[in-house]
């Protein structure tokens, strides 16, 4: 069929992989920083879009896409890029999440009436990040600008319609409007009053279209995909489908799953995402994944997490009777947003450094193994796990996955796994232009090359660490699920 690339343009940098759009083999790829700086070291919370075009024109160098025919695009979620009547951006995008936002957050859930009243319009519950969080901070602290937007787009909209030569029609998919906080994965719709609500005004959204659609094809000929978020992008590109968890360990983690439906969750743990083929996308997330590990790291005085991993193996199963609650930085998954973490369980015998590394390890996982149960307790199919992150590399993360998640745990090798789902969209999209592929069913990709990890024998000894777990949390935190 030819061959597609896959662009995907994260907070920091631009990557693009270009594949045989049959197979999906990767052909040549492409790297470039985002040509931004903050001036305390950190991300930016405001950025003119143009450095993500930079990038990209940096990354694609060297006649990188010669010969592709589609180009499927991947980008930063919660991103929001507003624009005045004629298309023109009326201040930097707003990406991220930060603390200026909180407050927006918190006053937009009074305003609609409460948490149940968010999930069952939109399937989610205002946070720090998301766009409809950000026009609430927009129309409160800069009211001119406010009232000058007139169009919003994500980042990948935006650099669709940037590729396309900013058409007339401006579009958007499932997955990239299921984040917004403005659009029902439940009801396929947006919903206008909630961004009246947030910015005080109407506005013109982009049109959702189907996940095997093209937005448009360029002067010269190039069809280009719908383009997704990066969460769904990677899910896309790592080839997940019913029956499959995608578990994330970053400083917080996150646990998403493929299903059939949207799941309304009045709690607000669930957030109901749509993925990029026309499913759904539910996620939970917890504040305390990775943070958990360095921060007993520093405490025990170790250099790095391959040191904290390698004393944590010289325990076993159970830590000796230790169990560390890693509510570190207070905690969403369950909804305990003002504790702190709780070490249970200290006994002359279990006061040693490798039954504390143990205890942070078994409690991260088990912290996450809490928010798949949120995801199976409402009949979500789990019957393998999908491991991500560097730590998902740890010795001590694999000898304790298999057994504390109670399934097969998969941990693929290392790829741009965004890129490559954003390519195979692009080949889903022209093979429905060329009538060789239909819009029901993506093109099959070769899969994730990966390490696979069953629990075998270790299963009742998983269960019972789990159990240890979860008596230490009820009777620290009754009721808390």
């Amino acid at each position: 069929m030819g061959i597609v690339a896959g662009l995907d343009s994260s907070p920091d940098f631009t990557r693009i992989v270009v594949c045989d759009a049959d197979t999906g083999a990767v052909l040549r790829q492409g790297y470039a920083p985002h040509p931004v700086e903050s001036p305390d070291g950190g991300r930016p919370s405001d950025v003119d879009p143009q450095a993500w075009l930079l990038s990209l024109g940096e990354a694609a160098g060297g006649g990188l896409l010669e010969g592709v025919q589609a180009i499927g695009v991947s980008a930063q979620q919660n991103a929001v890029v507003p624009l005045d009547a004629q298309g023109n951006t009326v201040r930097p995008a707003m990406v991220g999440g930060d603390k200026r936002t909180q407050v927006a957050a918190a006053d937009l859930v009074d305003a609609l009436g409460g948490r149940e009243a968010w999930a069952q319009a939109v399937g989610c519950v205002p946070q720090a990040a998301q766009p409809v969080t950000k026009l609430r901070w927009l129309a409160r602290t800069e009211p001119e600008n406010a009232q000058r937007t007139a169009i919003l787009l994500q980042a990948h909209d935006w650099l669709v319609w940037q590729l396309l030569g900013r058409p007339v029609r401006r579009t958007t998919d499932r997955g990239g409007a299921s984040g917004t906080g403005y659009w029902s994965a439940a009801t396929g719709a947006y919903r206008p009053d909630l961004v009246e609500l947030a910015l005080g005004h109407q506005v013109m959204l982009p049109e959702v279209i189907g996940p095997a659609d093209a937005a448009g094809t360029t002067p010269e000929g190039l069809l280009i995909s719908v383009g997704t978020g990066e969460t769904m992008a990677a899910a896309f590109g790592l080839g997940i489908g019913l029956g499959d968890a995608v578990v994330s360990l970053g400083a917080s983690g996150s646990v998403m799953a493929v299903h059939p439906e949207a799941l309304v969750d009045g709690s607000g743990m669930i957030t109901a995402l749509a993925d990029a083929t026309g499913m759904h996308l539910p996620v939970v997330t917890t504040l305390n994944a990775v943070r958990t590990l360095r921060g007993t790291a520093e405490l025990l005085g170790l250099p790095d997490l391959e040191s904290l991993s390698d004393l944590a193996m010289k325990s076993t199963p159970g830590a000796h009777g230790l169990v560390l609650l890693p509510y570190l930085e207070g905690e969403r998954t369950p909804n305990l947003p003002h504790t702190a973490g709780t070490l249970a369980g200290l006994r002359r015998e279990s006061m040693k450094a490798e039954h504390l590394a143990r205890a942070a390890f078994e409690g991260m996982l088990c912290g996450l193994a809490d928010a798949l149960d949120v995801l199976r307790g409402r009949g979500v199919e789990v019957r393998r796990v999908f491991l991500l992150g560097p730590a998902a590399e740890l010795p001590a993360v694999q000898a304790a996955a298999p057994m504390l998640f109670g399934t097969q745990v998969v941990v693929p090798q290392p790829a741009d796994y965004a890129a490559i789902g954003a390519a195979r969209q692009a080949a889903w999209a022209l093979g429905v232009s060329q009538g060789t592929l239909d819009t029901r069913m993506p093109p099959l990709w070769q899969g994730a090359v990966a390490q696979v990890l069953e629990p075998g024998e270790e299963l009742a000894v998983g269960q019972a660490v789990r159990q240890q777990f979860v008596s230490v949390r009820e009777q620290t935190h009754p009721g808390a699920f």
